[in-house]
This record gives structure tokens, sequence and C-alpha cells, in this order.
């Protein structure tokens, strides 16, 4: 497991060093399985380094995509889950691997296209007019065919709008299998247009010409949630350091953070954590 191989490297380097693993070294870290945006946008090195001098607890975040953070999390490599597909979440809990689903924060997806805009879709704000109209262009749609939280809500988006995306795949629909960052990378390159949470965006730093093409449409909103995943469904779980973080990040310290967080006076999220539950 993920864990186990954290504890290995660092034991390793410790008895190369000629020294015995300190008990504590060990004991006040945590594991958190998040995503490529939450890490790729700069919150965590941000946030987490407040964290960690007021509870001395550090964090080591494993950035993919949202599937496949909740199958690490449910395989046990990980004390926390830090994701955005609300519905895969509450199955998480529901099938005993997180203990309780919280909001953290929100903001939106939008469409970034090229300059020549080959859908015509530049300044929309309805998310299914313009798929369709990219669709009946056949222009270049890079995504990150991950399985990703932003994948699953651009799924979500193309059936909305009727387009079968899989029956173009290959075609003007391109999967990268990539993280956020890589895809906008892949997209920029080909013409593509790109579905990305906007906190990528801001921080991207390959935008050329690209523009946000579509934004506004209230089907485009981003929220995020965190659980701690379940010591009795998991043992190794750090129950007790992991229910600090959460604790942490729902909290009126926690939350002022996170909207502390800006690119070029630009905030990246909004937190909206109730301490009650979701």
């Amino acid at each position: 497991m993920l864990r186990r191989r954290f504890l290995t490297l660092a034991a390793a380097g410790l008895l190369a060093a000629g020294v015995s693993a300190p008990v504590q070294a060990q004991d006040t870290f945590i594991i958190v399985q998040s995503t490529t945006s939450t890490q790729n946008s700069g919150l965590f090195e941000f946030m987490l380094p407040k964290f960690q001098e007021k509870t001395g607890i550090e964090v080591r975040v494993v950035a993919v995509g949202t599937g496949q953070a909740i199958k690490n999390a449910a395989n046990g490599d990980g004390d926390v889950l830090f994701v955005h597909a609300r519905p895969a979440e509450e199955k998480f809990v529901a099938d005993g691997y997180g203990v309780k689903r919280f909001d953290v924060m929100y903001n939106d997806f939008v469409v970034v296209g090229p300059p020549a805009d080959p859908a015509g879709i530049a300044g929309s704000s309805d998310i299914t007019d313009a798929l369709k109209k990219i669709a009946e262009a056949k222009a270049p749609f890079a995504s990150r065919g991950d399985d990703s939280g932003t994948h699953k809500a651009e799924l979500a988006l193309w059936e909305a709008a009727g387009v079968d995306v899989a029956a173009a795949s290959g075609g003007w629909y391109r999967e990268t299998g990539s993280g956020m960052g890589a895809t906008l990378n892949t997209g920029t390159g080909m013409g593509a247009y790109v579905l990305t949470d906007r906190a990528t965006w801001i921080s991207f730093g390959n935008k050329g010409a690209y523009r946000i093409a579509v934004e506004g449409d209230e089907r485009m909103f981003n929220q995020y949630g965190i659980s701690l995943v379940n010591k009795e469904k998991l043992p190794n779980v750090k129950a007790d350091l992991g229910q600090q973080f959460v604790d942490w990040v729902i909290s009126e310290e926690g939350q002022q953070v996170i909207a502390d967080y800006k690119i070029d006076g630009q905030q990246l999220f909004f937190p909206n954590a109730r301490p009650s539950g979701s």
C-alpha cells in the first residue's frame, strides 16, 4: 500500500544515516487522497503549512483524479478524502469507507478555447448549447478521460446536451487520460476546447492566446467535500490525526485560509463548510 511505501522509504533513509526511525516521526503525518485541481492550483502549498504549524501534523497529499482518489482511500491508502464529485463521495460514506462527508468550498467549471473559436461559442453562458455547437462543428475537444471529478462533471454535461461522446472518441473528441494541467497543455497544443475548473485555469501558466469561452451556467458549479476514512473499515487509518485535519478545514480558521488564497488578486476557492455536516 502507499502508506507502507512512505514508511519504508523513510525508514530506509534513517537506517542509511545510522539512526533508528523515531516513532513520533511516523505517527505525526497523515495521507490525504485528493485531486489534481487542488494540488495544481497551489491551494495545498498555501494552506498545509499553516495547519502543520498549528498542530504539528504533516499532511502528505496524493493528487490524482477523484475516481482514483476514492479507490485509493477505499484500499486503505489514505486517512482523509478531499475531492469534488458529491454523488461518488456520498457513496463512499454509504459503503462504510468514510465516516461523514462535509462541504468545504466551491468554485466553477469553465470551457476554455482557442482564439479562432471554430464552434462559435465564445461569450456563451449556456453550457449545453455550447457543447452541441462543438459537436456539430466537430471542433477538437480535449477531455481528461480519467474518471476524475472534472471528467464526471463533463460527461454529465455532454449527456445533458444529448451528445454521445463515446461515439466521437478518437475523432474530434480526444481523451488524454491525464490530470487537469496536462490536459490543458494538450488542449492548447492541439487547438482544442477544454472543460477545466476555474482554479486550475487561473493558475495555469501556458494560456497563450486561449480565453474562457463559456462560463456562468449554474450547471457548472463545482463543489468540494472532505471525509475522514473509516477506521472501523480500515484499521490502519490515523483517525485522531485525520479528524484534526477535517475539523480544521471546516473550522472558521481553515475556511478563512481557503478564502485568503488568491492569484493575481483572484480568489480561487470559496469556502462554504457547515460544521453540522452536509
